[in-house]
Formats: structure tokens, sequence, C-alpha cells
């Protein structure tokens, strides 16, 4: 047995993602417990749904 697949891997991540209204690129977590809004223009990037969150805006990249 591989020594990787006895230690399990988180299934959360931090993601850098794109607002849709002005641009703004910005590091959310996707299991977020609270709203995060753009710091630049306030539109909703992300929206609690109890578990992994709702992404509104663009994914770029995971980082983890």
């Amino acid at each position: 047995m591989d020594a990787k697949s006895l230690v399990p891997q988180p299934g959360s991540k931090f993601l850098r993602v794109k607002c849709s209204k002005c641009g703004n690129e910005q590091i959310v977590f996707d299991r977020s417990q609270v709203a995060v809004n753009c710091s630049v223009c306030e539109e909703p990037l992300l929206i609690v749904k109890g578990g992994k969150s709702e992404i509104k805006a663009e994914i770029l990249e995971s980082l983890g």
C-alpha cells in the first residue's frame, strides 16, 4: 500500500477568483462560513450554502 493512500487529502481549497464586474482578483476559501464580496466594487464573489460555497466569480486558479 502507498503511504499517500493512507493519508486523507483535504476536500477544501483556496481559490484565486476574478470579479465579473470590475476584474479585481481575490483569494477565497471554497468552504467559507461567511459571504465574500469584492473588495473593490462589493459584488458578491461567494455565497454561503452550508458546506461548499457557491462561487459567483470566474475561478482562475486552485491554490491547494
